[in-house]
């Protein structure tokens, strides 16, 4: 049975119910495979990023503001470190709607559609049961797959702490070279 909870992530006042785990540091990330951007998008597996620091951003939709500023942050903030860290953001959009939204915003890193993959927010524990979307999360994958760094946000409007999310990402690159 899948685990599922109310009081790790609300909107607004509304207590919003999460299925899967909780995941911490430490742990081996589950591995996935979503699909980027386009009409016959190509496959993108946690295994495509072994040997790399990877930051992989959760968010509901590209094209809410808190989302869009959110990912546009990481653009910019992963360009400054020069391929020391890797960037993946992923969300419930459909492929057309990223092509779209990455077109426009003009962002450069990778992004994914869990659309037709629930098992991507069920083992990352982000999946929300209301409506089907991925809560707003941060994870830091090291080289060796395991997470460095998790962060669940509280309320689906908060941003992540970008600060420390990087600090530990550079510090997981310099650290596994």
């Amino acid at each position: 049975m899948l685990q599922e909870t109310n009081d790790r992530v609300a909107l607004g006042d509304t207590p919003l119910t999460i299925i899967g785990p909780v995941l911490h540091s430490g742990e081996q990330a589950p591995e996935f495979q979503l699909y980027g951007k386009g009409f016959l998008p190509e496959p993108i597996r946690l295994a495509d990023y072994r040997g790399q620091t990877l930051i992989l951003s959760c968010v509901p939709s590209l094209e809410t503001s808190v989302c869009d500023r959110e990912t546009r942050r990481w653009d910019e903030e992963v360009q400054r470190l020069e391929g020391k860290v890797q960037m993946l953001t992923v969300s419930m959009d459909l492929n057309f709607t990223q092509v779209r939204w990455c077109g426009a915003s003009g962002t450069t890193h990778k992004t994914a559609s869990a659309h037709n993959q629930p098992a991507f927010g069920r083992d990352y524990g982000v999946l929300i049961k209301e409506n089907g979307l991925l809560a707003r999360a941060v994870f830091v994958i090291g080289r060796d797959g395991n997470l460095v760094h998790v962060e669940y946000c509280k309320h689906i409007g908060d941003e992540p702490n970008y600060e420390e999310i990087l600090a530990r990402a550079v510090a997981a690159a310099e650290s596994d070279s």
